[in-house]
């Protein structure tokens, strides 16, 4: 028999009863009934029953064990009494009779819980991960992540895609966030870094000729963190194609990423994915990943509160680049939700959020308007002597009149019961509350559809942008990316200039990031130059890919999936941490590894370095 197991924890039932079985793996949980002892033996495939009564020439060892202890069994397979059979269990039908026991790991008390999901504080989760990755929903979301990625590796090389992988040291390169610096021994002064992307190495694998590339890629950004983000590394799945339109990567990639999601979740996925331009999914979302499975539309209402009795949007109106926006809220007509979204609006940093309610015309509001009493507007209503029907109510709704109010209501579609808030200004000073305040009000109000995975194409996105204060011109999105119509539309207005970028969204989630790249260096150096950029900070910055794009460079593009999200998304977590196997915390540390730690003066003398002491 094998030294440790003759079968895994999963594998035994009824057609084994009476054999001599070898089992080894945790002691799951110990339970005593009186001179019967039952444990529950777990490893990575699953969990067996074993016992031992007084019988048993081991009972008193085992009295001993305790729970995470790895233990070692010998024993004979017995079937269970009807009644007690597991039906959760695979090995629920028998049980093991303990012959023989062997301790191969003893543990000492546990600083967390392993059995049941208990809420327990994350720092400490971090500091013993190796403990918090026995439980059973952390054990299966791992096990998630490698399904998952192993069937993106099955279908990228189906389609034709081949995998190569590129350095994971480097030139540091600015792409958007800090590079993580690497000290050279051998060359002192000067670092590597830790790509951030393989973007340009990919790029050059198209110029070199390789016309399908993919890779499961490890990316280091020193990033400040968010739920949905590690503050360090990441991966992604890479692609790049050349000879392709936009519409060839989509075409390409969206089968992939709707199969992994049908693949390993039950909830409805949308295959016939829309393209919203970036300029759209601003005004109609508040956001460029807007989750569609809230079917709430932002919408512009400024000509209705122009010149109107509510002064704060009426002086608004008359500064340039202003406007006001509405977000319909249907159901949402009370006024202690829309106080609720109003305070909402504060704490996010604006003065508030304007309302506008539906409700059923009141007696008080029928006396006020006849200027009889509210009895006599009762019994009017009653009676039907004066029409019911709607009103308005709120603040806003008193300062414009029935006219604008009713106007409002009629291009929003909304009824009786429904409200609309509104926020004015340059979008730009509003557009993320906007997004956000959408979001709660879908959830709030029950509109959200949280059995769906919706996708969506954001395109269209601007390659520059100018900034307010300084008027200088930079990059808003990808520098790499083309634009759409070429040299030309970068000899025009720079802010009206768009590129062949586009991200793929998924229930308020950025899941892909891509372009077609800007392939000619005559156009690279003018998006450049536009920027500020001359050809010689370009040639400085970009070398490797200014000398590849001088020998023959094909159209090319692709793009990157977050794979961490992906996992994410489909484990119904909002914590990028509950998918990674190994995670830092909010603060960049690795609690476990106990990094970043400090060095030895040799190291730093080694590298030529020396600690300023911070004041």
């Amino acid at each position: 028999m094998h030294a440790f197991r003759s079968h895994k924890c999963n594998e035994l039932n009824a057609s084994n009863v009476g054999d001599t079985v070898r089992l080894s793996g945790w002691v799951h949980r110990v339970r005593d009934h009186g001179g019967i002892l039952f444990i529950d033996l777990r490893d990575h495939y699953g969990i067996t029953q074993i016992l031992a009564d007084e019988d048993s020439p081991v009972f008193r060892e085992l009295e001993k064990v305790r729970s995470e202890w790895v233990i070692r069994i010998d024993g004979t397979v017995m079937a269970r009494a009807p009644d007690l059979v597991n039906s959760n269990l695979s090995t629920g039908e028998v049980e093991i009779f303990i012959r023989d026991m062997e301790v191969l790991g003893a543990s000492e008390e546990l600083p967390l819980p392993v059995f049941g999901e208990p809420d327990y504080p994350e720092e400490i989760r971090l500091k013993y991960r190796f403990l918090d990755l026995r439980r059973e929903g952390m054990h299966n979301r791992m096990m998630l992540r490698s399904n998952v990625v192993s069937s993106i590796r099955k279908r990228m090389e189906g389609i034709g895609f081949n995998e190569f992988q590129t350095p994971i040291i480097t030139a540091s390169s600015p792409e958007g966030a800090r590079d993580f610096l690497i000290p050279s021994r051998m060359h002192p002064g000067k670092f590597y870094a830790l790509p951030q992307a393989p973007q340009q190495f990919k790029q050059m694998m198209m110029i070199s000729g390789f016309d399908k590339y993919f890779q499961i890629a490890p990316c280091f950004r020193d990033e400040d963190p968010r739920a949905d983000r590690s503050p360090t590394d990441f991966y992604q799945l890479d692609m790049e194609m050349s000879f392709v339109t936009q519409q060839d990567i989509f075409d390409t990639i969206e089968p992939v990423i709707t199969g992994i999601f049908e693949e390993f979740s039950d909830k409805t996925v949308n295959t016939d994915i829309p393209q919203i331009s970036y300029k759209d999914a601003a005004l109609w979302y508040g956001s460029d990943k807007p989750d569609l499975r809230n079917p709430i539309k932002m919408e512009i209402v400024s000509e209705h509160f122009a010149g109107s009795g509510f002064k704060i949007f009426a002086s608004i109106l008359e500064q340039d680049g202003t406007e006001v926006r509405a977000i319909p809220a249907p159901t949402g007509g009370s006024r202690k939700f829309c106080d609720r979204m109003n305070k909402f609006a504060q704490q996010e940093g604006l003065p508030g959020m304007g309302y506008i309610f539906w409700r059923e015309k009141t007696a008080d509001a029928v006396a006020q308007q006849l200027g009889i009493k509210v009895k006599e507007a009762q019994a009017m209503l009653k009676s039907g002597e004066v029409e019911g029907g709607m009103e308005a109510a709120g603040p806003l709704a008193k300062n414009i009149g029935p006219e604008r109010t009713e106007a409002i209501r009629q291009q929003l579609g909304l009824k009786v019961g429904d409200a609309a808030f509104f926020l004015g200004g340059k979008p730009k000073s509003f557009e993320a509350v906007a997004g956000r305040a959408r979001n709660i009000i879908g959830k709030e109000l029950g509109l959200t559809d949280e059995s769906r995975f919706e996708f969506c194409w954001i395109v269209d996105f601007p390659i520059f942008e100018k900034d307010e204060t300084t008027g200088k011109i930079d990059f808003e999105h990808n520098p790499f990316s083309m634009p759409q119509g070429g040299m030309e539309a970068l000899n025009g207005d720079p802010l009206k200039v768009l590129g062949y970028q586009y991200d793929l969204a998924c229930n308020g989630y950025e899941l892909i990031s891509g372009a077609i790249r800007n392939h000619k260096l005559d156009m690279m150096y003018k998006a450049f130059g536009i920027a500020g950029y001359d050809e010689a900070e370009v040639e400085k910055r970009f070398g490797g890919m200014v000398k590849a794009f001088k020998f023959g460079a094909p159209p090319h593009g692709g793009c990157a999936a977050g794979i961490d999200r992906i996992v994410m998304l489909l484990a119904n977590e909002e914590n990028i941490r509950e998918v990674i196997m190994f995670p830092m915390n909010q603060r960049a540390e690795d609690l476990m590894m106990e990094a970043p730690g400090e060095v030895t003066n040799e190291q730093l003398r080694e590298l030529g370095l020396r600690i300023i002491p911070q004041d």
